[in-house]
């Protein structure tokens, strides 16, 4: 099985049209290896492999593509091919990417960014979000910021003040309300607690619970069977 090494100069030597496709719950990096591993198995060669998005040399028939549909669905994820579904999926990932995998500190506009990011008016993007998610893009974004910051928290390497900077607050205060509102506590008995629950990523802003005038404690809902699979090789925050 051989990937190809160099995908722009590939791009030159080759007019093939490679294929892309879309994959549901994946958060992760140790989520790229998964999705890697399932397409080796089944002797495809990928190009890309990112969050929520693979590029294969191979076109796929209806048989193949039922095939690969059911190798990630039972490692977890879920190929998706409706359009909508597609652009609620590319906003969740983008979000997730820039505030799990980006070293840079979060000084954009979340809307500008996403905008730019997927080539797509934010007005568009957030009617749509909301319409399918039960919740607002902004509120996605809240929820997953409070999540990373537990994940700051816990590694200990930051102040609040710090944090607060790093995240995009304009004050410590401002980000210790926010975190209370979402976290049913303020960020300094957080760091006290000698249990720190966290939650995976693909849980977060799935519910309106989560939001209910951002005043009340977060309500955890079950996963589902593929879901329970994913977590205990796709780890929550790798």
């Amino acid at each position: 099985m051989q990937t190809v090494q160099n995908p722009k100069s590939y791009h030159k030597t080759l007019s093939q049209e490679f294929m892309k496709l879309y994959i549901k719950y994946m958060v992760s990096n140790r989520c790229k290896i998964a999705v890697k591993d399932e397409l080796k198995k089944l002797g495809l060669h990928y190009i890309m492999v990112e969050l929520g998005e693979v590029e294969i040399m191979e076109n796929l028939s209806d048989d193949a593509l039922e095939r690969l549909k059911n190798a990630l669905f039972d490692v977890g994820f879920e190929l998706i091919d409706d359009k909508r579904s597609v652009l609620i999926e590319r906003v969740k990932n983008t979000v997730i990417e820039m505030i799990y995998h980006s070293n840079e500190v979060i000084k954009i506009k979340f809307s500008n960014y996403l905008s730019r990011k997927l080539n797509y008016n934010y007005t568009y993007l957030a009617n749509l979000f909301s319409e399918a998610q039960g919740i607002t893009i902004e509120q996605f974004i809240i929820s997953h910021k409070i999540e990373k910051i537990k994940e700051l928290i816990i590694y200990g390497e930051l102040s609040l003040s710090e944090i607060a900077w790093k995240m995009n607050y304009s004050s410590v205060a401002h980000l210790s309300s926010q975190f209370k509102k979402i976290a049913g506590l303020p960020p300094s008995h957080f760091r006290q607690l000698k249990v720190k629950r966290r939650r995976p990523i693909d849980e977060i802003g799935n519910t309106n619970y989560d939001f209910i005038g951002l005043t009340e404690p977060i309500k955890w809902k079950a996963k589902k069977p593929e879901q329970v699979r994913l977590q205990l090789y796709c780890s929550t925050y790798s």
